[in-house]
């Protein structure tokens, strides 16, 4: 397939803008893949189409205050870096970024970060530019504060929430672009299939016999990035940071024996679970994963995908795609646009059963 074939029409007026209140009252497009059904619903209907004995698996990263604003050092130009991940490999205080402007910012490149009422003097952080990423990014070293400081105290206090390009509102509460059971901060963006979930709504589908297990995955690069080949097989996709602990394989391996469904919340608990090697029982794991999934692909974990709807001639929709069916994931797309829900990170959601 062409990354062509995963384009489509969608009015700017449906790219949500702001989270809907409360969290579950947005609307659930239900995909039945045997069937071929759509069904409109609520996300607080989501327990109708679930059983007692299946088991949710969500990501429990949480969004860092990513976004820097800065200046070089030297010519003072304005620069914007976002964190997308750790790199201890390379050195402590260390991590893969994007640098916008970037096309000027070369090996050795020192800048300097500061709040912003400070003076423009003023530094209350600075790194060095390490070296150029594959896929266009930099590594910086943030250098120890001169306060003293942890170097993660200075970057909370001195980052913002990265929303995505196209949501041009202000946020006014942070945490509604975190999950209500995020926990390890590390992501860039938010798992936001999980945005949908209220404490009242898991408490309801654990008394129904809902289990919920917890993976993680740090969400980075390709979030914020198109497939930008033609062909997808030469798209690259960044590495991201897994984890799979002993209490939610246990809690897998005990879903699958009672003949429950792994029902993944979002794409991020996809790529988690199918990351993980073939074999009769799941063990625990970690470790960084390129999985790049596409129509073609056969799951061995996920029976069931809680998912929001995604850019055109992204990997996410390739990904839903390769679960739901090529034809059956572009009617259901043209229903929601017809239907006019919310698309995006703070839009509407689906579930594919």
């Amino acid at each position: 397939m062409r990354t062509s074939d995963f384009d489509y029409d969608l009015p700017p007026e449906l790219i949500a803008q702001t989270p809907i209140e409360p969290r579950d009252a947005s609307r659930l497009l239900v995909v039945n893949r045997a069937s071929g059904e759509l069904a409109h619903r609520h996300f607080r209907d989501i327990g109708d189409y679930l059983r007692p004995g299946d088991l949710l698996v969500a990501n429990r990263s949480r969004v860092i205050p990513a976004r820097l604003a800065g200046r070089k050092a030297g010519s003072g130009g304005a620069v914007e870096v976002l964190l997308l991940a750790r790199r201890p490999d390379l050195g402590a205080d260390t991590w893969e970024t994007l640098v916008r402007p970037g096309r000027r910012i070369r090996e050795g490149q020192e800048l300097l970060f500061a709040a912003p009422d400070a003076d423009a003097q003023a530094s209350a952080l600075a790194a060095t530019v390490l070296a150029r990423t594959e896929a266009g990014g930099r590594i910086l070293r943030f250098l120890p504060p001169a306060s003293g400081e942890p170097v993660d105290a200075v970057l909370a206090r001195l980052g913002s929430v990265p929303l995505p390009p196209y949501i041009r509102a202000p946020l006014t509460d942070p945490e509604r672009y975190q999950t209500v059971y995020s926990r390890e901060p590390g992501s860039a963006a938010a798992p936001t299939a999980g945005l949908h979930f209220t404490p009242e709504l898991l408490a309801r589908l654990n008394a129904q016999g809902v289990q919920t297990a917890f993976v993680l995955l740090h969400v980075g690069l390709d979030t914020f990035r198109p497939v930008e080949v033609e062909d997808p097989s030469e798209h690259k996709m960044h590495s991201e940071a897994f984890a799979l602990d002993a209490e939610a394989a246990a809690q897998i391996n005990a879903a699958r024996e009672r003949g429950g469904r792994i029902v993944a919340v979002g794409t991020t608990s996809v790529r988690v679970l199918e990351s993980l090697p073939d074999g009769p029982t799941v063990a625990p794991a970690q470790g960084q994963t390129t999985l790049f999934i596409r129509p073609g692909y056969q799951f061995r974990w996920v029976d069931a995908l809680i998912t929001n709807f995604h850019l055109p001639r992204s990997s996410l929709l390739m990904l839903v795609s390769a679960f739901a069916g090529y034809d059956l994931m572009r009617r259901a797309y043209a229903e929601a646009v017809a239907a006019r829900y919310r698309f995006f990170s703070f839009g509407d959601a689906m579930l594919i059963l």
